[in-house]
């Protein structure tokens, strides 16, 4: 085999395994979401994902390879990631935790992005037509998703901004009124 075949099956096993690893961590994601177009974002990116798991298990045989796994710790750091969002995000504001979810969600697509791209490039350079369109296919699913992801957080970040300046206007009156007692008290 030749050795540009054998990368290309290398980074198809470290992908499957890192979107076998995402259709465990994105219900997770939903299930933490409070908005819920983000929330139906991260399901049907479920549903999409699950159709990557295929895509790759038909490159696999395309290639007359197993479709078996590499450990993905690029993923694995990027889920983890994800996980300290949904933990810390019980202690936030409803949109900043969320914020904090698509931030680490955008975080997966341009991984799984550059991924699907060089593997696409190299499918090509092998003459592997279908394995390329599969790959491609998958590649604008993905970027779709980190698209989605900016458009749903667009009006999520506006709410979070308004709390802020809300948070920012009380605390600045909390200032005013405690420097305010603080002068009275000393003209005393």
């Amino acid at each position: 085999m030749p050795e540009t075949q054998h990368l290309l099956i290398e980074e198809m096993q470290d992908l499957l395994h890192a979107e076998h690893q995402l259709v465990k961590a994105l219900p997770k994601m939903a299930k933490a979401a409070h908005d819920p177009e983000l929330k139906q974002a991260f399901e049907k990116h479920l549903e999409e994902t699950q159709g990557h798991v295929q895509r790759l298990e038909q490159a696999f045989e395309l290639l007359g390879a197993k479709p078996k796994t590499k450990v993905c710790k690029g993923m694995q750091g990027l889920v983890e990631e994800g996980q300290e969002k949904i933990t810390e995000g019980k202690e936030k504001e409803q949109s900043i935790a969320d914020l904090g979810l698509a931030a680490a969600a955008q975080k997966v697509e341009h991984y799984e992005i550059s991924g699907y791209g060089t593997l696409r490039a190299i499918a090509e350079k092998l003459g592997e037509q279908k394995i390329a369109k599969l790959l491609s296919q998958t590649l604008e699913e993905e970027e779709k998703t980190d698209k989605l992801l900016t458009q749903v957080c667009a009006p999520i970040l506006d709410e979070a901004s308004q709390n802020l300046g809300l948070e920012t206007e009380t605390e600045e009156a909390g200032t005013r009124s405690h420097k305010s007692a603080r002068s009275k008290t000393a003209g005393s």
